[in-house]
Protein backbone atom coordinates (compact mmCIF):
# COMPACT_ATOMS: atom_id res chain seq x y z
CA UNK A 1 0.00 0.00 0.00
CA UNK A 2 2.89 2.04 0.99
CA UNK A 3 4.91 1.73 -2.73
CA UNK A 4 1.31 2.65 -4.34
CA UNK A 5 0.75 5.74 -2.81
CA UNK A 6 4.64 6.57 -3.18
CA UNK A 7 3.77 5.89 -7.24
CA UNK A 8 0.21 7.75 -6.90
CA UNK A 9 2.90 10.54 -5.39
CA UNK A 10 5.83 10.69 -8.04
CA UNK A 11 3.42 10.24 -10.53
CA UNK A 12 1.47 13.47 -9.78
CA UNK A 13 4.54 15.59 -8.98
CA UNK A 14 5.41 14.53 -12.28
CA UNK A 15 2.29 15.70 -14.33
CA UNK A 16 2.39 18.93 -12.37
CA UNK A 17 5.94 19.58 -13.31
CA UNK A 18 5.06 18.69 -16.75
CA UNK A 19 2.11 21.08 -16.78
CA UNK A 20 4.58 24.04 -15.66
CA UNK A 21 7.00 23.29 -18.02
CA UNK A 22 4.81 23.62 -21.04
CA UNK A 23 5.44 26.20 -23.12
CA UNK A 24 2.74 27.83 -25.31
CA UNK A 25 3.43 27.72 -29.45
CA UNK A 26 1.56 30.90 -31.33
CA UNK A 27 -0.83 28.01 -32.23
CA UNK A 28 -1.85 26.80 -28.90
CA UNK A 29 -2.66 30.04 -27.63
CA UNK A 30 -4.88 30.89 -30.64
CA UNK A 31 -6.82 27.97 -30.34
CA UNK A 32 -7.08 28.55 -26.40
CA UNK A 33 -8.32 31.85 -26.41
CA UNK A 34 -10.69 31.11 -29.25
CA UNK A 35 -12.45 28.05 -27.24
CA UNK A 36 -11.90 29.96 -23.85
CA UNK A 37 -12.49 34.09 -24.26
CA UNK A 38 -15.22 35.01 -21.72
CA UNK A 39 -16.85 37.66 -24.75
CA UNK A 40 -16.91 34.37 -27.22
CA UNK A 41 -19.11 32.33 -24.47
CA UNK A 42 -21.18 35.39 -24.48
CA UNK A 43 -22.19 35.29 -28.17
CA UNK A 44 -22.44 31.94 -27.94
CA UNK A 45 -25.18 32.15 -25.96
CA UNK A 46 -26.87 34.61 -28.19
CA UNK A 47 -26.46 32.15 -30.57
CA UNK A 48 -28.53 29.87 -28.77
CA UNK A 49 -30.63 32.44 -28.13
CA UNK A 50 -31.19 32.65 -31.97
CA UNK A 51 -31.95 28.94 -32.36
CA UNK A 52 -34.62 29.45 -30.20
CA UNK A 53 -36.05 32.01 -32.00
CA UNK A 54 -36.34 29.90 -34.62
CA UNK A 55 -37.93 26.88 -33.09
CA UNK A 56 -40.64 29.68 -32.24
CA UNK A 57 -41.08 30.88 -35.15
CA UNK A 58 -41.82 27.58 -36.64
CA UNK A 59 -44.23 26.38 -33.56
CA UNK A 60 -46.09 29.65 -34.82
CA UNK A 61 -47.19 27.66 -38.09
CA UNK A 62 -48.72 24.99 -35.76
CA UNK A 63 -52.09 25.00 -34.07
CA UNK A 64 -52.71 25.55 -30.42
CA UNK A 65 -54.18 23.23 -27.94
CA UNK A 66 -55.78 24.42 -24.55
CA UNK A 67 -57.71 23.03 -22.19
CA UNK A 68 -59.75 24.72 -19.19
CA UNK A 69 -61.65 23.14 -16.46
CA UNK A 70 -64.09 25.08 -13.93
CA UNK A 71 -66.01 24.12 -10.93
CA UNK A 72 -68.14 25.83 -8.82
CA UNK A 73 -70.76 25.72 -5.93
CA UNK A 74 -73.59 28.31 -5.22
CA UNK A 75 -76.41 28.48 -2.60
CA UNK A 76 -79.70 30.34 -4.21
CA UNK A 77 -80.59 31.65 -6.90
CA UNK A 78 -78.39 30.20 -9.51
CA UNK A 79 -77.98 28.76 -13.08
CA UNK A 80 -77.60 25.48 -13.94
CA UNK A 81 -75.27 24.97 -16.35
CA UNK A 82 -76.81 21.96 -17.97
CA UNK A 83 -80.29 23.51 -18.34
CA UNK A 84 -79.91 27.41 -18.59
CA UNK A 85 -82.35 27.50 -16.03
CA UNK A 86 -82.55 29.20 -13.25
CA UNK A 87 -83.15 27.09 -9.58
CA UNK A 88 -83.30 27.84 -6.04
CA UNK A 89 -80.65 25.34 -4.38
CA UNK A 90 -77.41 24.33 -3.32
CA UNK A 91 -76.16 23.29 -6.83
CA UNK A 92 -72.24 22.08 -7.59
CA UNK A 93 -71.27 22.09 -10.88
CA UNK A 94 -68.25 21.78 -13.23
CA UNK A 95 -67.53 22.35 -16.55
CA UNK A 96 -64.92 21.82 -19.17
CA UNK A 97 -63.29 22.69 -22.91
CA UNK A 98 -60.65 21.24 -25.31
CA UNK A 99 -59.83 24.29 -27.70
CA UNK A 100 -57.38 24.51 -30.84
CA UNK A 101 -57.13 27.19 -33.56
CA UNK A 102 -54.56 27.90 -36.23
CA UNK A 103 -53.94 30.74 -38.47
CA UNK A 104 -54.05 30.15 -42.10
CA UNK A 105 -52.78 33.23 -43.46
CA UNK A 106 -51.56 36.93 -42.02
CA UNK A 107 -49.88 38.78 -44.98
CA UNK A 108 -46.93 35.70 -44.38
CA UNK A 109 -45.53 37.19 -41.50
CA UNK A 110 -44.94 34.17 -39.82
CA UNK A 111 -43.70 32.38 -42.42
CA UNK A 112 -40.84 35.55 -42.69
CA UNK A 113 -40.20 35.37 -38.93
CA UNK A 114 -38.98 31.85 -39.47
CA UNK A 115 -36.53 33.23 -42.12
CA UNK A 116 -35.68 35.74 -40.37
CA UNK A 117 -35.17 33.81 -37.25
CA UNK A 118 -32.48 32.05 -39.51
CA UNK A 119 -30.95 34.19 -40.86
CA UNK A 120 -30.40 36.11 -37.20
CA UNK A 121 -28.94 32.74 -36.19
CA UNK A 122 -26.75 33.33 -39.33
CA UNK A 123 -26.00 36.71 -38.20
CA UNK A 124 -24.96 35.47 -34.63
CA UNK A 125 -22.32 32.78 -36.02
CA UNK A 126 -20.88 35.64 -38.26
CA UNK A 127 -20.59 37.97 -35.39
CA UNK A 128 -19.28 35.10 -33.17
CA UNK A 129 -16.69 34.65 -35.84
CA UNK A 130 -15.75 38.38 -36.66
CA UNK A 131 -14.75 38.47 -32.37
CA UNK A 132 -12.80 34.97 -32.95
CA UNK A 133 -10.52 36.79 -35.50
CA UNK A 134 -10.03 40.05 -33.21
CA UNK A 135 -9.07 37.72 -30.35
CA UNK A 136 -6.62 35.76 -32.70
CA UNK A 137 -4.92 39.28 -34.56
CA UNK A 138 -4.75 40.34 -30.24
CA UNK A 139 -3.04 36.63 -29.51
CA UNK A 140 -0.66 36.95 -31.97
CA UNK A 141 -0.18 40.65 -31.07
CA UNK A 142 0.79 40.01 -26.93
CA UNK A 143 2.66 36.50 -28.39
CA UNK A 144 5.03 38.44 -30.54
CA UNK A 145 5.72 41.31 -27.89
CA UNK A 146 6.54 38.29 -25.60
CA UNK A 147 9.57 37.61 -28.30
CA UNK A 148 10.33 40.94 -28.96
CA UNK A 149 10.85 41.77 -24.92
CA UNK A 150 12.81 38.19 -24.64
CA UNK A 151 15.24 38.78 -27.65
CA UNK A 152 15.43 42.60 -26.14
CA UNK A 153 16.41 40.99 -23.17
CA UNK A 154 18.96 38.37 -24.46
CA UNK A 155 20.60 41.56 -26.04
CA UNK A 156 20.73 43.13 -23.22
CA UNK A 157 22.53 40.74 -21.01
CA UNK A 158 25.01 40.19 -24.12
CA UNK A 159 25.96 43.68 -24.28
CA UNK A 160 26.00 43.61 -20.08
CA UNK A 161 28.20 40.68 -20.21
CA UNK A 162 30.64 42.43 -22.74
CA UNK A 163 30.73 45.50 -20.50
CA UNK A 164 31.67 43.51 -17.51
CA UNK A 165 34.43 41.67 -19.40
CA UNK A 166 35.62 45.43 -20.39
CA UNK A 167 35.33 46.69 -16.60
CA UNK A 168 37.72 43.71 -15.46
CA UNK A 169 40.21 44.37 -18.12
CA UNK A 170 39.58 48.35 -17.43
CA UNK A 171 40.00 47.59 -13.75
CA UNK A 172 43.19 46.08 -14.44
CA UNK A 173 44.76 48.40 -16.63
CA UNK A 174 44.08 51.16 -13.65
CA UNK A 175 45.57 48.81 -10.76
CA UNK A 176 49.03 49.01 -13.33
CA UNK A 177 48.59 52.66 -14.13
CA UNK A 178 48.32 52.17 -17.58
CA UNK A 179 44.79 54.26 -17.80
CA UNK A 180 43.48 56.72 -14.94
CA UNK A 181 40.27 55.81 -12.84
CA UNK A 182 38.08 58.22 -14.77
CA UNK A 183 37.82 55.51 -17.35
CA UNK A 184 36.92 52.66 -14.96
CA UNK A 185 34.35 55.07 -13.15
CA UNK A 186 33.06 55.87 -17.18
CA UNK A 187 33.08 51.56 -17.85
CA UNK A 188 30.97 51.23 -14.43
CA UNK A 189 28.59 53.87 -15.13
CA UNK A 190 27.93 51.77 -18.07
CA UNK A 191 27.26 48.61 -16.67
CA UNK A 192 25.33 50.13 -14.31
CA UNK A 193 23.17 51.45 -16.97
CA UNK A 194 23.21 48.17 -18.91
CA UNK A 195 22.17 46.28 -15.73
CA UNK A 196 19.28 48.51 -15.36
CA UNK A 197 18.10 47.59 -18.86
CA UNK A 198 18.44 44.11 -17.95
CA UNK A 199 15.70 44.51 -14.89
CA UNK A 200 13.91 46.65 -17.06
CA UNK A 201 14.04 44.22 -19.88
CA UNK A 202 12.97 40.77 -17.54
CA UNK A 203 10.00 43.50 -16.32
CA UNK A 204 8.76 44.12 -19.42
CA UNK A 205 9.33 40.00 -20.48
CA UNK A 206 7.28 39.39 -17.29
CA UNK A 207 4.60 42.13 -17.95
CA UNK A 208 4.06 41.01 -21.72
CA UNK A 209 3.21 37.35 -20.66
CA UNK A 210 1.17 38.36 -17.89
CA UNK A 211 -1.11 40.64 -20.80
CA UNK A 212 -1.05 37.21 -22.70
CA UNK A 213 -1.90 35.20 -20.35
CA UNK A 214 -4.72 37.35 -19.24
CA UNK A 215 -6.53 37.24 -23.15
CA UNK A 216 -6.40 33.72 -23.19
CA UNK A 217 -8.02 33.33 -19.00
CA UNK A 218 -4.79 31.95 -17.70
CA UNK A 219 -3.94 33.03 -14.24
CA UNK A 220 -0.44 31.01 -13.43
CA UNK A 221 1.46 33.41 -14.07
CA UNK A 222 4.45 32.67 -13.21
CA UNK A 223 4.64 28.94 -14.71
CA UNK A 224 3.21 30.45 -18.12
CA UNK A 225 5.51 30.48 -20.87
CA UNK A 226 5.73 30.50 -24.88
CA UNK A 227 7.60 28.12 -26.81
CA UNK A 228 9.70 30.32 -29.18
CA UNK A 229 12.45 32.61 -27.80
CA UNK A 230 13.03 34.38 -31.04
CA UNK A 231 12.93 33.58 -34.97
CA UNK A 232 13.60 35.03 -38.36
CA UNK A 233 11.41 36.88 -40.40
CA UNK A 234 8.76 34.46 -41.97
CA UNK A 235 8.78 34.22 -45.89
CA UNK A 236 5.89 35.44 -47.59
CA UNK A 237 5.11 36.67 -50.98
CA UNK A 238 2.11 38.63 -49.61
CA UNK A 239 3.31 41.91 -51.77
CA UNK A 240 2.96 40.10 -54.76
CA UNK A 241 -0.47 41.08 -54.64
CA UNK A 242 -1.89 44.49 -54.61
CA UNK A 243 -4.36 46.06 -51.71
CA UNK A 244 -7.00 45.81 -54.00
CA UNK A 245 -6.63 42.26 -55.11
CA UNK A 246 -6.60 41.36 -51.28
CA UNK A 247 -9.30 44.14 -50.45
CA UNK A 248 -11.09 41.91 -53.10
CA UNK A 249 -10.34 38.82 -51.47
CA UNK A 250 -10.91 40.20 -48.01
CA UNK A 251 -14.64 41.03 -49.04
CA UNK A 252 -15.52 37.41 -50.06
CA UNK A 253 -14.94 35.88 -46.81
CA UNK A 254 -14.23 38.23 -43.97
CA UNK A 255 -16.83 38.00 -41.41
CA UNK A 256 -17.02 41.56 -40.44
CA UNK A 257 -18.44 42.28 -43.73
CA UNK A 258 -20.51 39.39 -43.28
CA UNK A 259 -21.96 40.55 -40.40
CA UNK A 260 -22.94 43.45 -41.96
CA UNK A 261 -24.05 41.89 -45.00
CA UNK A 262 -26.96 39.30 -42.45
CA UNK A 263 -27.79 42.83 -40.92
CA UNK A 264 -28.94 44.04 -44.67
CA UNK A 265 -30.90 41.07 -44.95
CA UNK A 266 -32.53 40.73 -41.44
CA UNK A 267 -33.66 45.09 -41.94
CA UNK A 268 -34.89 43.73 -45.44
CA UNK A 269 -37.15 40.92 -43.60
CA UNK A 270 -38.18 42.88 -41.23
CA UNK A 271 -39.41 45.60 -43.73
CA UNK A 272 -41.59 42.46 -45.47
CA UNK A 273 -43.20 41.42 -41.82
CA UNK A 274 -44.77 44.92 -41.49
CA UNK A 275 -45.43 45.09 -44.90
CA UNK A 276 -47.68 41.66 -43.98
CA UNK A 277 -49.44 43.64 -41.49
CA UNK A 278 -51.76 45.15 -44.21
CA UNK A 279 -53.03 42.24 -45.13
CA UNK A 280 -56.15 40.24 -43.23
CA UNK A 281 -55.77 37.66 -41.05
CA UNK A 282 -57.63 34.47 -41.39
CA UNK A 283 -57.55 31.69 -38.76
CA UNK A 284 -59.54 28.56 -37.89
CA UNK A 285 -61.08 26.64 -34.97
CA UNK A 286 -62.47 24.24 -33.16
CA UNK A 287 -64.02 23.32 -29.55
CA UNK A 288 -64.89 20.89 -27.56
CA UNK A 289 -67.16 21.18 -24.00
CA UNK A 290 -68.82 19.33 -21.68
CA UNK A 291 -70.59 20.16 -18.26
CA UNK A 292 -71.92 18.52 -15.29
CA UNK A 293 -74.89 19.57 -12.52
CA UNK A 294 -75.53 18.05 -9.71
CA UNK A 295 -79.46 19.39 -9.93
CA UNK A 296 -79.77 17.37 -13.46
CA UNK A 297 -81.85 14.36 -12.46
CA UNK A 298 -83.79 11.47 -14.42
CA UNK A 299 -87.05 13.13 -15.48
CA UNK A 300 -88.89 9.79 -15.01
CA UNK A 301 -87.08 8.14 -11.91
CA UNK A 302 -86.02 11.62 -10.24
CA UNK A 303 -82.72 10.27 -9.79
CA UNK A 304 -79.13 12.45 -9.65
CA UNK A 305 -77.90 11.48 -13.62
CA UNK A 306 -74.23 10.45 -12.71
CA UNK A 307 -71.23 12.36 -13.73
CA UNK A 308 -70.15 10.01 -16.76
CA UNK A 309 -73.72 10.06 -18.58
CA UNK A 310 -74.07 13.67 -17.86
CA UNK A 311 -69.90 14.47 -19.09
CA UNK A 312 -71.40 12.63 -22.80
CA UNK A 313 -75.23 13.58 -22.65
CA UNK A 314 -73.80 17.78 -22.38
CA UNK A 315 -71.44 17.64 -24.75
CA UNK A 316 -70.78 19.84 -28.08
CA UNK A 317 -68.53 20.46 -30.82
CA UNK A 318 -68.28 24.19 -32.26
CA UNK A 319 -65.74 25.14 -34.82
CA UNK A 320 -65.31 28.00 -37.54
CA UNK A 321 -63.34 30.58 -39.30
CA UNK A 322 -62.29 34.10 -38.61
CA UNK A 323 -61.63 36.87 -40.54
CA UNK A 324 -60.03 40.51 -39.17
CA UNK A 325 -59.34 42.89 -42.06
CA UNK A 326 -56.83 45.76 -40.66
CA UNK A 327 -59.18 49.17 -41.94
CA UNK A 328 -57.72 51.67 -39.66
CA UNK A 329 -55.58 51.63 -36.67
CA UNK A 330 -54.13 54.91 -36.09
CA UNK A 331 -51.28 54.96 -38.98
CA UNK A 332 -49.33 52.39 -36.72
CA UNK A 333 -48.67 49.80 -39.54
CA UNK A 334 -47.99 52.33 -42.44
CA UNK A 335 -45.55 54.21 -39.24
CA UNK A 336 -44.22 50.39 -39.15
CA UNK A 337 -43.48 50.04 -42.60
CA UNK A 338 -41.98 53.49 -42.83
CA UNK A 339 -39.85 52.51 -39.85
CA UNK A 340 -38.60 49.40 -41.21
CA UNK A 341 -37.60 51.24 -44.79
CA UNK A 342 -35.63 53.69 -42.61
CA UNK A 343 -33.74 50.61 -40.88
CA UNK A 344 -32.76 48.83 -44.06
CA UNK A 345 -31.10 52.14 -45.26
CA UNK A 346 -29.26 52.36 -42.07
CA UNK A 347 -28.18 49.05 -42.58
CA UNK A 348 -27.13 49.90 -45.93
CA UNK A 349 -25.15 52.30 -44.62
CA UNK A 350 -23.34 50.50 -41.95
CA UNK A 351 -22.19 48.02 -44.42
CA UNK A 352 -20.80 50.29 -46.65
CA UNK A 353 -18.95 51.92 -43.65
CA UNK A 354 -17.66 48.35 -42.85
CA UNK A 355 -16.32 48.14 -46.53
CA UNK A 356 -14.78 51.06 -46.13
CA UNK A 357 -12.89 50.95 -43.11
CA UNK A 358 -11.87 47.85 -44.38
CA UNK A 359 -10.45 48.86 -47.51
CA UNK A 360 -8.44 51.40 -45.62
CA UNK A 361 -7.57 48.79 -42.96
CA UNK A 362 -6.33 46.53 -46.00
CA UNK A 363 -4.12 49.73 -47.64
CA UNK A 364 -3.25 51.07 -44.07
CA UNK A 365 -1.57 47.38 -43.54
CA UNK A 366 -0.14 46.95 -46.88
CA UNK A 367 1.29 50.28 -46.66
CA UNK A 368 3.13 49.21 -43.18
CA UNK A 369 4.45 45.87 -43.99
CA UNK A 370 6.30 48.27 -46.88
CA UNK A 371 7.35 51.16 -44.49
CA UNK A 372 8.33 48.62 -41.51
CA UNK A 373 10.17 46.02 -43.62
CA UNK A 374 12.20 49.26 -44.86
CA UNK A 375 12.82 50.46 -41.06
CA UNK A 376 14.07 46.83 -39.88
CA UNK A 377 16.31 47.04 -43.16
CA UNK A 378 17.68 50.40 -42.36
CA UNK A 379 18.07 48.88 -38.61
CA UNK A 380 20.11 46.44 -39.57
CA UNK A 381 22.10 48.59 -41.87
CA UNK A 382 22.37 50.49 -38.46
CA UNK A 383 23.31 47.97 -36.64
CA UNK A 384 26.07 46.54 -38.42
CA UNK A 385 27.72 50.11 -39.34
CA UNK A 386 27.15 50.76 -35.30
CA UNK A 387 29.27 47.34 -34.14
CA UNK A 388 32.07 48.04 -37.37
CA UNK A 389 32.28 51.39 -35.13
CA UNK A 390 32.07 49.97 -31.95
CA UNK A 391 35.15 47.25 -32.75
CA UNK A 392 37.15 49.94 -34.36
CA UNK A 393 36.81 52.10 -30.90
CA UNK A 394 37.34 49.01 -28.80
CA UNK A 395 40.78 48.59 -30.53
CA UNK A 396 41.43 52.35 -29.94
CA UNK A 397 40.36 52.04 -26.37
CA UNK A 398 42.31 48.83 -25.42
CA UNK A 399 45.34 50.34 -27.06
CA UNK A 400 44.75 53.57 -24.85
CA UNK A 401 43.71 55.82 -28.06
CA UNK A 402 40.47 56.60 -26.52
CA UNK A 403 38.86 57.69 -23.41
CA UNK A 404 36.60 55.65 -21.11
CA UNK A 405 33.52 58.15 -22.01
CA UNK A 406 33.94 58.14 -25.93
CA UNK A 407 34.02 54.52 -25.73
CA UNK A 408 31.27 54.06 -23.76
CA UNK A 409 29.16 56.55 -26.26
CA UNK A 410 30.23 54.10 -29.04
CA UNK A 411 28.49 51.10 -26.52
CA UNK A 412 25.41 53.22 -26.33
CA UNK A 413 25.42 54.06 -29.90
CA UNK A 414 25.58 50.05 -30.41
CA UNK A 415 22.89 49.34 -27.71
CA UNK A 416 20.27 51.41 -29.56
CA UNK A 417 21.06 50.41 -32.70
CA UNK A 418 20.34 46.53 -31.95
CA UNK A 419 16.95 47.35 -29.55
CA UNK A 420 15.74 49.20 -32.71
CA UNK A 421 16.43 46.00 -34.84
CA UNK A 422 14.71 44.12 -32.56
CA UNK A 423 11.65 46.23 -31.89
CA UNK A 424 11.48 46.79 -36.28
CA UNK A 425 11.54 43.08 -37.00
CA UNK A 426 8.62 42.36 -34.68
CA UNK A 427 6.79 45.42 -35.85
CA UNK A 428 7.43 44.36 -39.29
CA UNK A 429 6.18 40.68 -38.54
CA UNK A 430 3.09 41.61 -36.80
CA UNK A 431 2.23 43.99 -40.14
CA UNK A 432 3.12 40.96 -42.00
CA UNK A 433 0.62 38.54 -40.41
CA UNK A 434 -2.45 41.09 -40.28
CA UNK A 435 -1.90 41.76 -43.66
CA UNK A 436 -1.55 37.85 -44.70
CA UNK A 437 -4.64 37.50 -42.05
CA UNK A 438 -6.58 40.06 -44.54
CA UNK A 439 -5.90 37.83 -47.62
CA UNK A 440 -6.94 34.76 -45.44
CA UNK A 441 -3.90 33.08 -44.65
CA UNK A 442 -3.82 31.65 -40.85
CA UNK A 443 -1.73 33.28 -38.34
CA UNK A 444 1.08 31.05 -38.25
CA UNK A 445 4.84 31.82 -37.34
CA UNK A 446 6.02 29.36 -39.83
Amino acid sequence: MKFKLTTLLLVFAVGMLSAQQKKWTLEECVTYAVENNLSIEQIELDLENAKIDESDAKAALLPNLNASFNASGNTGLALDPTTNSLVSATIFSASGDLTSSVTLFDGLRNYNRIERAKLRGISQQYRLDDIKDDIRLSVANAYLQVLSNKESLKVAKAQYAVTEQDLKRTAELVESGVVPRGDLLEIEATAATQEQQVVNGESLVLISKISLAQLLQITDYENFDIAEDEFDIPPSDILSNSAKVIFDKALTFRNDIRFALSGVELAEKDLEIAKGARYPTIGAFINYNTRYSDQNRDNITGERIPLKNQLYINDGISYGAQMNVPIFNGFSTRNGIKRSKIAVDIANVELQRVKLELETDVNQAYVNVTTFYKAYEAAEKTSEARRLAYNYSKERFDVGLMNAFEFSQAQSRLDNAEAEVVRTKYDYIFRLKILEFYFGIPISLN
